[in-house]
């Protein structure tokens, strides 16, 4: 991929425009179109692989349970046929057919234990007289005299009685309970003809209902498998369909995975809260293409004298801090200390190079206005860059310079350029404070060369007393307290300061920028965001913006177009040194 614009949608856009930046290059065709068709076209397989392995399990189920239940119906199909046998037996009834069917013995139990009507009539006895009756109770009355001085066992129950006499119906129930084939065949021969068919009938009878009941479970049996198969064709089906569904999204993810997994080895994007966000290293490499472009804008003088100022021959040590400074790389010792920490690749925290010792030291002060009113109409991120590319400028024309970046709104904080980048709009704009925290900054440095440089869009709208405290809304006091540490901040040396103005249509905007930009001693620039950039770098090189104060009818400078002139006086004499660096950086060759 195109690694500027990959690095400019990364830092403009996050990863979602890293994403679209690669749906463009594969739309492009191309070979990156062609590895990138071959890649979703690999994971395409793996899915579909996937997918028929979960449809496969799918089928084995559907199989496993068809089995099951043809057993199951070839169980009651086989116990239905062997009722039909017994059905077929018990019409004849002959007492030998129980010996050897268990289904006919189990029928004529069950109609011994519940008898019908028919069995009850043909068991019933008609009433003895009472001579009869008389004698059964002596003999009941000696047969248990008998047994109770132990003189005679007590009788074992038979099924045998009195041939043309009927069993009665309480004998047969207790006996049905411990029906065996052979007492069952003893039993069967005992009864009287009427009792014989009578039972046959109520056997008969039971065997239908039990094959009623068979067939009744083997429809249901049937009924179950149906379902259960449908339901596991239709579970098949809805999977697979969501597979396929799938399909795509799982490709896209995966690309997608592929993508961020690829951007955080190449230290572009990191995790954070969750989430991916951009690294220092990304914002770097934005500052200097920023700078790149911007800088094409620049006078060819101007523009030559970013490159550097001249060699001293004099290097130190040191860990790498930009690109440029790859072509002085300790190979040894940044492979050495790569493989002390336990990676395979050099980063920036594990590469050295031998930086060039310079005889001026600078240090400069970054100032963001981050208040709401700059996010309306893109001033914020156009100063962001703005910041970003003159951030590149001077550390590639002083590698040893020191930078602070502050951001302010009621509140000021000291940045890097991740969180700069990153900073959202705030409420109202505390100039003084922000004036206050670059005067802390500025006055303990040793730097040989001080610059100020703060960007805003309208007037100090808020102020932090003595106790600490911010007031916002009186915009009288919070211009007197901007102006008061203007002052106070011009006295830490020798500052050159650059107020610059976004352009605004109300005319006090401009005074009190003027106002400040005088109480610090420096130039105030009223310009369009889209030329925030231009007029930052330009001031840092040494170059000049022609600017008239307005007289008489003549446009105000908030609308007057600014034009880029040639230096003058000191500017020229700084230009014309700047440009002999340059030149003699290019025909001197590097040495350690």
């Amino acid at each position: 991929m195109d690694r500027a614009e990959l690095t400019r949608r990364l830092a403009e856009q996050g990863v979602p425009g890293a994403e679209d930046l690669l749906k463009e290059a594969e739309a492009r065709g191309g070979r990156l179109g062609q590895r990138l068709a071959s890649l979703r076209e690999r994971l395409r397989r793996q899915v579909t692989r996937q997918t028929h392995r979960l449809l496969e399990e799918y089928r084995r189920k559907g199989e496993a349970l068809d089995a099951a239940f043809v057993k199951r119906r070839a169980s009651l199909e086989s116990e239905l046929a062997r009722l039909r046998a017994s059905q077929d037996r018990a019409g004849a009834f002959d007492p030998r057919d129980l010996l050897v069917d268990a289904s006919l013995l189990e029928a004529v139990q069950r109609a011994l234990l519940l008898p019908d009507d028919a069995l009850r009539e043909a068991s019933r006895e008609p009433r003895a007289g009472w001579w009869a009756r008389f004698l059964a109770a002596l003999r009941r009355f000696f047969a248990a005299l008998r047994r109770l001085f132990g003189r005679a066992p007590a009788p074992s129950p038979s099924p045998r009685k009195t041939p043309g006499r009927p069993l009665p119906l309480g004998r047969l129930a207790t006996l049905g309970r411990s029906l065996t084939p052979e007492s069952a065949e003893s039993l069967v021969e005992s009864l009287t003809p009427a009792q014989r068919e009578a039972l046959a009938r109520s056997a008969r009878r039971g065997l239908a209902e039990r094959g009623q009941d068979l067939r009744a479970e083997r429809d249901r049996v049937e009924e179950e498998r149906r379902r259960a198969l449908q339901q596991v064709r239709q579970e098949a089906e809805l999977a697979g369909a969501q597979a396929r569904a799938r399909e795509d999204q799982q490709v896209k993810e995966r690309v997608e995975s592929r993508l961020r997994e690829e951007l955080r080895e190449r230290g572009l994007v990191r995790e954070r809260s969750g989430s991916l966000a951009v690294t220092y290293g990304l914002v770097e490499r934005f500052a200097r293409l920023v700078l790149e472009e911007e800088s094409r804008s620049l006078p060819e003088g101007l523009r030559t004298s970013l490159q550097g100022a001249a060699s001293t021959g004099l290097y130190e040590k040191g860990r790498l801090r930009q690109s440029d400074e790859v072509a002085r790389l300790d190979l040894i010792g940044s492979l050495v200390e790569s493989r002390l920490r336990g990676s395979r690749h050099l980063n920036e925290e594990t590469s050295y190079v031998y930086r060039e010792i310079r005889a001026e030291s600078l240090h400069a002060v970054l100032l963001l206005d981050t208040s709401g009113s700059m996010s309306e109409g893109g001033k914020l991120a156009a100063a962001k860059k703005a910041f970003l590319a003159l951030y590149m400028a001077v550390r590639r024309r002083y590698p040893d310079a020191t930078i602070d970046v502050a951001t302010f709104d009621n509140q000021v904080r000291v940045r890097d350029l991740v969180s700069l980048w990153e900073a959202p709009p705030g409420a109202f704009t505390n100039t003084g404070e922000a004036l206050k925290v670059a005067h802390d900054l500025l006055a303990g440095s040793r730097a040989s060369r001080k610059e100020l440089y703060l960007i805003t869009d309208g007037l100090p709208e808020a102020y932090t007393d003595p106790k600490g405290a911010v007031h916002s809304g009186n915009l009288t006091l919070a211009q007197a307290s901007a102006l008061e540490r203007a002052r106070e901040l011009r006295r830490v040396g020798p500052l050159v300061s650059t107020l610059v103005l976004l352009k605004s249509s109300d005319p006090s905007y401009e005074k009190a920028a003027r106002e400040l930009a005088q109480a610090l001693g420096g130039s105030v620039v009223v310009t369009d965001p889209r030329r925030l950039a231009f007029e930052l770098l330009i001031r840092f090189v040494g170059g000049r913006v022609e600017e008239k104060a307005p007289r008489g009818n003549e446009p105000s400078p908030s609308s007057a177009p600014r034009e880029t002139g040639p230096p003058s006086g000191a500017d020229t004499a700084r230009a014309r040194r700047a440009r002999r660096r340059a030149r003699a950086t290019h025909e001197a060759a590097p040495g350690v």
